[in-house]
């Protein structure tokens, strides 16, 4: 069936007939929309979309910032039709019309659905396709449904009632999924993850409860319920990740799987902690399917991905990954790991736990209760004909020195450790007890990152150039900061969270050459290695982040967060 928009696009001009043929046949093969299509097809901007069907349908461009859109969508509470057609509501005018935004005008049933969801007049306009895209994502965050599709949603009057009977003897309700508890903790996981959050923190108070979703690296609060319902929301989680509800005095770990309706299922890492007013639950999306492992998407410079993808092409030694907890370690691993991955190659990881799975790849998990730790995991891989092994970490002497004389014997080895900087990972390696000319002999590259938020290419401002904190890194490093440098717009748009969108890294490569090794067998301290390592070439991770900074990838205030620039 023909698109009607492809049809009016191609009678305007904006495409030619082959590519409208192209589109059909693209649009009948997938789920999207058509705009989206030929926005992520490249057929068209959604500038040149919006041009074309303004002057086809001879009306204007309207920008959505000029509509109480998020009271309205509020009001009418119609999030599944707003995904489900890509159209947000912007305003009611007399309380008789809605004034519906729409990038494809053409779409009919859309503009049927909401008049008969609200029973008001429909007046469509016309709005920016990748606006519109950025506002509902705001709102309601990437669309997707569970199985058990999207409950009914809980009212505050429900939570009120629930909170004053607050007794966990009858766990029934707690089991069954239409519980008004059940289906409220099921709605929070699920905004959870269409606002792609990698962590949910459920945390009673004396005198409150607070429910935050890590996003992009940053906590922010998404409700409150009422802090009389503490103890059903821990023991309704409890119950998903299968864990012994009437254990309130010992932390506990566990795991909930939350399928969706495409089939695809997302793991979920459960934590409990006793505190002073109840159990803290913290939950880790483990959503290894949203990852990109796109090396050119990660944020290394030209020179450092040469280094990165020259240690993956040695058919031995030792690289490793550190920085602190939440600094995108796996992923870098990861990345290097998909490129390695062809059917000549025998690869083995051992994780606690496997946080994205990669097909191709034999992923063993940790499990310390049954004595299945990073060593035992290393030696049995060794037994097993590999090309190239990933230990998740380097915890101890026993592993550090099992993957380095892996290393060393002809297999490829990658792992992490949490220090500071590249030089430092050599200085705790040996004081691990690592002997240095094992450690000389087995480096090949050491890479220390983290992650910075990216700023939000549509809201993004010059930085204030009276800053004294701008002023004074200006000072410090005059011949590599440029001039003009973007922060955060302080309220941010329809596309980001507060003036950021997404994540960047920031890396310090340090590639183990000739002189290093030398060095590192001499038993030279960090500060000494690291001068060596500067010589050569190498970006430490403030020189990295200012890099960044002159891009407008990220901001100062970023940069002072994450590296304390």
């Amino acid at each position: 069936m023909q698109s009607q928009l492809i049809a009016v696009l191609e009678k305007c001009s904006a495409i030619t007939q082959e590519q409208a043929t192209n589109l059909n046949i693209i649009l009948a093969q997938n789920s999207g929309s058509a705009p989206d299509l030929i926005v992520s097809h490249h057929y068209l901007t959604a500038q040149a979309l919006s041009l074309a069907l303004s002057t086809y349908f001879d009306e204007g461009i309207c920008s959505i910032s000029d509509f109480p859109s998020k009271l309205t969508c509020g009001k009418l509470n119609l999030g599944e039709l707003i995904q489900a057609h890509q159209a947000i509501p912007l305003s009611i005018e007399n309380d008789t019309t809605l004034i519906l935004g729409l990038s494809d005008p053409t779409n009919i049933e859309a503009q049927d659905d909401f008049r008969f969801a609200t029973g008001l007049q429909i007046k469509p306009v016309l709005v920016d396709h990748q606006q519109l895209v950025g506002a509902i994502r705001k709102l309601y965050g990437k669309q997707i449904a569970s199985t058990q599709g999207d409950s009914k949603s809980v009212s505050d009057s429900e939570l009120a009632d629930l909170a004053e009977f607050d007794d966990d003897a009858n766990t029934d309700e707690l089991v069954a999924d239409e519980a008004p508890v059940s289906r409220y903790i099921q709605q929070v996981l699920m905004d959870a993850v269409r606002k792609q959050a990698s962590d949910i923190h459920f945390e009673p108070f004396e005198q409150r409860y607070q429910i935050r979703f890590r996003l992009d690296g940053i906590l922010q609060t998404h409700g409150s319920p009422p802090v009389g319902i503490s103890r059903r929301l821990s023991t309704r989680l409890k119950i998903l990740a299968k864990l012994n509800i009437a254990e309130r005095r010992l932390p506990q770990d566990g795991r909930i799987k939350l399928t969706l309706a495409d089939g695809k299922s997302i793991d979920m890492r459960v934590s409990t902690l006793p505190t002073l007013f109840g159990e803290k639950v913290v939950l880790r999306i483990l959503d290894g399917g949203s990852v990109a492992l796109d090396i050119d998407s990660l944020g290394y410079s030209e020179k450092q991905k040469q280094d990165y993808l020259t240690a993956l092409d040695k058919p031995q030694g030792l690289i490793l990954m550190t920085g602190p907890t939440g600094s995108g370690k796996t992923v870098s691993l990861y990345t290097g790991l998909k490129y390695l991955n062809t059917a000549e190659r025998n690869i083995s990881t051992a994780e606690d736990p496997v946080e994205i799975n990669l097909p191709g790849i034999n992923q063993v998990n940790i499990n310390n209760d049954i004595k299945l730790d990073f060593a035992t995991a290393l030696r049995a891989f060794l037994r097993q004909d590999p090309d190239v092994v990933m230990v998740g970490e380097m915890r101890d002497l026993e592993t550090a020195e099992i993957g380095i004389k892996a290393a060393q014997t002809g297999h490829l080895v990658l792992s992490t450790l949490h220090t500071n900087s590249a030089a430092e990972s050599i200085t705790r390696l040996a004081n691990m007890g690592v002997a240095p000319y094992n450690l000389a002999a087995s480096l090949t590259l050491i890479i220390a990152q983290r992650l910075a938020r990216r700023l939000c290419s549509h809201c993004k401002v010059p930085h204030n150039q009276d800053d004294h904190q701008l002023t004074a890194l200006q000072n410090q490093y005059p011949s590599l900061l440029r001039t003009h440098v973007f922060q955060a717009h302080p309220e941010g748009c329809d596309h980001c969270n507060n003036g950021y969108l997404g994540r960047v890294g920031i890396y310090e490569v340090m590639r183990i050459d000739r002189m290093l090794s030398e060095a590192i067998g001499s038993d030279a301290s960090a500060p000494d290695l690291e001068r060596i390592a500067i010589d050569n070439g190498m970006l430490t991770l403030p020189l990295s982040g200012i890099e960044k900074l002159n891009q407008g990838t990220t901001s100062l205030a970023e940069l002072q967060r994450v590296i304390s620039l």
